[in-house]
């Protein structure tokens, strides 16, 4: 396995606790971030998602950006 399917695995079995780094690399391994006014949007395929930068994310983002990816 790849280190890249690892994180995806990890994310996806506790998607309550995932720190901003692997949140983010997520998102760069299927689109990428557009820095914003206020807070980056994540951009994968046709799908733009606003979300806070915090640590850790919370629970909703990561919940939304799993089903982007797996509407890919």
């Amino acid at each position: 396995m790849s280190k890249k399917s690892k994180r995806e695995q990890k994310i996806r079995a506790n998607q309550k606790n995932v720190s901003l780094e692997d949140f983010e690399a997520l998102i760069n391994q299927y689109g990428y971030i557009q820095e914003g006014t206020k807070h980056p949007q994540a951009v994968i395929g046709n799908r733009n998602m606003t979300y806070k930068r915090e640590n850790p994310v919370k629970s909703i983002y990561v919940k939304l950006i799993l089903s982007i990816i797996d509407k890919l």
